[in-house]
């Protein structure tokens, strides 16, 4: 339940207030047509497998299956289809437009070809050995490191990318809606056979020109930016920045080369990987003899079309190279893939002076759906690459620095004029005029309505100009210490100040009858919102409010309405008076480092008491336990994106790590404080991807406190999870201070398989279900001199009403947890089973758990 708030702060919001538009009324498509059937040898009746199916004058097709099974669904008014086959003739047969047809094939085997084309009469099973085709993939892999830029030593271009975003798939009535009287000069139309059907609504664009050098020895992949556009929505209520990020991310350059290419965060295996005949299946459907050099038509299926793999043609070169001159890919309707309602991926290439090939235009193309019919959401991102020049150095001077630098004034706008000039190719007919669309929509009062109401139920706040209201999850809570809890806050905006940014809140419990608050000032050194990469402030706050010892949130309030809900016993709480003084600095090269300090005064709580000896021997009552510390952390996240949401900033994982280094300095004597002491703490973070057999969120952590007679407060809690929800970074069957350490490892793996084994099921693949698996250990101690067993110094632990102890330490046995789940249920809930292994003699423990996590993921 926790993530479903958490995702209102997320990266989606800007796909998420396009669906409102698409989905606000029921959107009608154009007349389709529908055709299936079987395609067989006229003679021996056996069935042709992957037939090239097109519509005559188009590109628009598709192939047969491996039993020659075909079916195609058409928009528009189209009445032929082609079908060809190598070593046949071509068959063209009319089709009814509008109507669901069956339409069975019989070819004849071509003559004319048979001197050039053997054609058994009868196939047989598929197998990679002796067949042809797959001896042909082989060779273009065994050529691939020579048909890669890595082969030339020093490689030089200028690169032109755009990516557009539109709503899709709009009908005439959905775009005569009322609601739509003042944007008619939004909508856009297209031809009724692209992607995207007839009306589409333009919504996001933008542009780049870079030059690139490359150079092979030391390697270095330069990016010099010359112009960058796109269009930009009031950032009130849309991280701009995090938007690219997120489409970027989406909308990767592919490599075909790569043994992987990410699209949509998925990892798909390419046709010419290293071990792609294992996955897909070849077959050569025809030559090409008016190129030169001569050209084999190479096409490919998934075998198992439930899998992350495309299917497509590849043209390859029969000149020796073994390279590919033209490619394109998409997906089976099949696939385990969330809302994706079309992919087409056209690849081409150029010759180079030496006679090799390099990319000289890629053309990514996808449409986001909730079902087969409806609005939708496309998106195009085009990459053309000209001026290319190999083996030309340049000075050290060029390949130094930063991977990407900015080589243009930002301030300075480029008109529209440059664009024509420098545009590799033109702007399509939905793409013409955006960026002057969306800065006119956004001076319509309705449409800026719409976006705040939007921003509010996506990410919590309320707008007033200079001040936002918000969160609106935690406006009301309950627990067992405050009862039932009411809080209302909110924060200033740019619009008050660019420098200053102040932040409060009250809440008021009427259980305990106490008020709580917060405020903090905020003083921006780069004249950026201090919400917005990359940071630079110094920052002040006080804190008086209710904290649970141990339980460490990701992207969502401690007084979410949603985290009221607990299991077991919720009784042990703080009452807290935290100030806090900081200053954060971020780099470019997405290092970053933070220095402040911390002063704390704790209250126990519930059943939490804080109990020490008297001289002789006797217990007593400590009211509140007071430590200042001072703070630093260093943080570097190499090529790190995120998406800044109003309250958190949502990362989006790469494959790069991410190192946190952590230090606090206990000051005795300072401010009353008691004790002091050195903690530090270090976390590594790593997305490792496994190709087809899905990938792995790998967390190491450790930490060591020196320093004797620290109060077990003090030390390390170990983070706890009573909540039904799964937290990815806390012990789902570990109790609210159950565990406190003054050295630890701890290790968290999350292995997700991407469906790979529920996709050989055939009774489970058409749920699209994916299989997930974690484990989490942690190993730890407590020295005897910070141990209150052994140490009658410090404070005791706690007890809970019945007289047991409510906090331990570990000894040699670690902690371990572990967990089997099922993944993309309804494409958005994970359920795990978890089974907790070590300790279970502790009381009111849990050996199962049953656990959920809402998650949006392609």
């Amino acid at each position: 339940m926790k993530i479903i708030i958490a995702k209102i702060h997320s990266s989606y919001t800007h796909i998420c207030l396009l669906f409102l538009f698409a989905l606000s009324a029921q959107i009608a498509v154009a007349q389709t047509t529908i055709v299936r059937g079987v395609i067989t040898d006229a003679v021996t009746k056996e069935t042709l497998p992957y037939v090239s199916i097109l519509i005559p004058g188009t590109t628009i097709g598709t192939s047969a299956d491996d039993e020659g099974h075909f079916s195609i669904k058409i928009d528009g008014n189209y009445s032929k289809l082609k079908f060809a086959y190598i070593g046949y003739v071509t068959v063209e047969k009319d089709i009814k437009p509008g109507e669901d047809q069956v339409v069975n094939v019989q070819m004849s085997v071509d003559a004319k070809m048979l001197n050039e084309v053997v054609v058994t009469g009868k196939r047989g099973r598929y197998r990679n050995k002796n067949n042809p085709a797959v001896e042909l993939i082989r060779q273009v892999i065994a050529h691939k490191k020579e048909n890669q830029m890595e082969n030339y030593d020093f490689v030089q271009y200028e690169e032109y990318s755009k990516l557009s975003m539109a709503l899709s798939n709009l009908s005439d009535k959905f775009k005569e809606k009322r609601i739509f009287r003042n944007y008619q000069f939004l909508f856009a139309e297209q031809d009724s056979s692209s992607i995207g059907g007839k009306n589409v609504l333009p919504a996001y664009m933008e542009e780049k020109l870079s030059n690139i050098y490359f150079r092979k020895n030391p390697y270095k992949k330069k990016r010099y930016v010359l112009a960058d556009k796109k269009a930009e929505f009031d950032p009130h209520f849309i991280d701009n920045d995090g938007v690219s990020n997120y489409l970027h991310r989406l909308y990767e350059d592919i490599n075909i080369y790569d043994n992987d290419i990410s699209i949509t965060t998925n990892l798909f295996l390419s046709p010419i990987a290293n071990n792609s005949p294992t996955f897909y299946k070849f077959f050569i459907s025809d030559t090409v003899k008016t190129e030169q050099p001569w050209l084999v038509e190479l096409s490919f299926v998934p075998r198992n079309k439930a899998d992350m793999l495309f299917e497509g043609k590849l043209f390859i070169t029969l000149d020796g190279n073994y390279a590919v001159q033209n490619a394109y890919l998409t997906v089976n309707k099949d696939i385990n893939l969330n809302f994706m309602r079309d992919l087409q991926a056209k690849l081409e290439y150029s010759k180079n002076p030496d006679g090799r090939y390099h990319l000289s235009k890629s053309t990514l193309t996808m449409e986001f759906a909730l079902g087969d019919k409806g609005g939708g959401i496309l998106g195009e991102r085009t990459v053309s690459f000209q001026k290319y020049l190999i083996g030309q150095s340049q000075a050290d001077s060029i390949y130094k620095g930063p991977d990407e630098e900015i080589a243009y004034n930002p301030e300075v706008k480029t008109t529209e004029e440059y664009w024509k000039s420098v545009r590799h190719v033109p702007l399509e007919l939905r793409e013409v005029g955006i960026y002057k669309n969306v800065d006119t929509l956004q001076t319509i009062k309705s449409f800026r309505r719409i976006m705040d109401w939007g921003t509010v139920l996506l990410a919590g706040y309320k707008s007033f100009g200079k001040f936002e209201m918000g969160p609106a999850s935690t406006f009301y809570s309950f627990n067992p210490v405050e009862g039932f809890r009411l809080r209302l806050g909110g924060r200033t905006t740019t619009d008050l100040s660019k420098r200053m940014f102040f932040e409060t809140y009250g809440a008021y419990g009427f259980r305990d009858e106490k008020w709580k608050y917060f405020l903090s000032a905020t003083y921006s050194l780069n004249n950026k919102s201090v919400y917005s990469f990359p940071l630079h402030y110094i920052k002040a706050s006080y804190q008086h409010d209710t904290k649970i010892p141990g339980q460490e949130l990701q992207f969502v309030q401690e007084d979410n309405f949603l985290l009221s809900f607990k299991r077991g016993d919720n009784n042990r709480w703080l009452y807290n008076d935290i100030a806090k003084f900081e200053y954060v600095h971020e780099l470019p090269s997405r290092f970053s480092y933070k220095v402040g300090f911390t002063h704390w005064r704790q209250r126990p709580a519930g059943v939490l008491v804080y109990q020490r000896e008297d001289a002789n021997g006797n217990l007593f009552n400590v009211n509140e336990l007071t430590s200042s510390e001072v703070n630093v952390e260093l943080r570097y996240a190499p090529k790190e994106q995120f998406y800044q949401g109003k309250v958190y900033r949502i990362p989006i994982f790469n494959k790069y790590p991410i190192f946190t280094l952590r230090y606090n300095m206990g000051l005795k004597n300072v401010f009353n404080s008691t004790n002091d002491y050195h903690n530090f703490s270090a976390n590594i973070f790593k997305r490792v991807y496994l190709s087809q057999f899905g990938y792995s969120d790998v967390t190491l952590e450790g930490g060591y406190i020196f320093g004797e007679n620290i109060p077990f407060p003090l030390l390390s809690i170990h983070r706890a999870n009573q909540t039904y929800a799964y937290q990815l970074n806390s012990y789902n069957l570990m109790n609210f201070l159950e565990f406190v350490s003054d050295h630890y490892a701890a290790v968290n793996v999350q292995y997700y398989l991407n469906g790979f084994i529920f996709n050989k099921i055939p009774l489970l693949k058409r749920l699209k279900w994916r299989e997930v698996i974690s484990f989490k250990g942690l190993w730890g101690g407590l020295r005897d001199e910070n141990n209150p067993n052994y140490n009658n110094s410090l404070y005791k632990f706690s007890m809970d009403e019945n007289g047991l102890p409510i906090t331990y330490t570990l000894g040699s046995t670690p902690y371990i947890e572990g967990s089997v789940g099922i993944a993309n249920i309804f494409k958005l809930v994970r359920v795990d089973l978890i089974r907790r292994f070590t300790y279970l003699d502790n009381p009111n423990v849990s050996e199962w758990g049953i656990r959920a996590r809402v998650k949006f993921d392609f």
